[in-house]
Parts: structure tokens; sequence; C-alpha cells
């Protein structure tokens, strides 16, 4: 059962870890980039599993690296969820069904534009459990599906992040060094491209 969070200790942490954005992946990948790598989910950088085998591929991939980051420690796994006012109804209903025990951590407005019909507000909900080889699969087959964005897992202390997405998954780490290791570790998983994406 996940526990109660200290929401005002989780702000304080992330802000000393990662000033220079939000928990939004692929804005941190960015403002983080000496220290970011990619990783795809399934061979030839396909995008989409198709058959319960290309799930196990897509499953087998995301908690490698997550148990080579957490093995034997806790994890804070953020979700994020949408809405169109600022106590509005949170989609994707999804995020719900399958992270049912986190807490609210805080909310980020959108109001740039002038017209207040395209406001829109960003909810981090986030929770604290062991960590464990599939312990976030209902988790991790939602974002493969392309219903659930947004999530970070993190060690307590945020110092690795990493942000599947529907394709792969961005990690970040304290080091270069430590990237390069875990990107040498798993060469065959990234993407043929220059850029790494």
């Amino acid at each position: 059962m996940a526990e109660r969070l200290d929401v005002s200790r989780l702000s304080e942490l992330w802000q000393r870890q990662w000033p220079q954005g939000p928990p939004v992946g692929h804005e941190l990948r960015t403002a983080y980039s000496d220290r970011w790598v990619r990783f795809h989910s399934l061979p030839r950088s396909k995008r989409y599993p198709e058959t319960e085998d290309e799930y196990g591929i897509v499953l087998h991939r995301y908690n490698t690296v997550l148990d080579e980051l957490f093995h034997g420690t806790e994890v804070h796994v953020l979700t994020v969820a949408w809405s169109w006012e600022p106590h509005g109804v949170h989609l994707p209903e999804e995020r719900h069904a399958v992270h049912s025990e986190s807490s609210l951590w805080s909310s980020l407005a959108f109001e740039d534009d002038p017209d207040p019909e395209f406001h829109t507000y960003t909810h981090f909900y986030v929770d604290r459990r062991p960590w464990r080889y599939g312990t976030v699969d209902a988790i991790l087959r939602a974002v493969a599906d392309d219903t659930l964005h947004g999530v970070i897992i993190t060690d307590t202390e945020m110092r690795r992040l990493h942000h599947p997405y529907d394709g792969g998954a961005d990690l970040i780490l304290p080091t270069p060094e430590e990237r390069d290791l875990l990107r040498n570790r798993h060469s065959a998983w990234l993407s043929e491209s220059p850029e790494g994406v």
C-alpha cells in the first residue's frame, strides 16, 4: 500500500535536483541533454506493440532498466492528469485506474492564451513504493498503449529519472558518465538516429 507523502518536501527536493523545469519529461530531456539517453521499447524502433509477445519485450526493456536503476530501493511514481478548469474533471480516467493510491502533488496552470477556453491545467500525482521488477507494469502498459502520458519514475532523492513514453523511455542520470555506462550496456536499444531520438 502506498504511503502518504509530504508534498512540500517533494517540491523542495524537485527544485533542488531539477531547477531548470517542472516534472515534464520532454522539457527535461532538453534542459539536461548532457545526462540524457533514450532507449526504444521494441526492435527496429517499432512504436506500438501489437501482440502479447511484443508487450513482453516492451515490459522487459522498461523493467530491466528500472531494476538496474532502483533495485533494492524505494521509488516515487509520478503520473499526470489534465483538466480544462483548475478543479475540473481530471483526464485521462485511465490514470486513476492504474495509479489509484497516488496523492495529488502539485498542479501547473497554462493560461498563456488570452481566451480562458484554451487554458489548461496539469496535475501531478505521486506515490512512494518499494521497487520490485514488475511493480509498475499496469502503468507501463498504459504508456505503451498511448493512453497515459507524462509518467516519471524516480528514486526517493530524485537523482535518476525514468520517463517512459509510447515507443521507449527517456532517462536522465546524475552524471554523463553514469548515462554512458547505461547507454553502453543497452546499446542495442538505442535509436539509429545521430540525435538519439
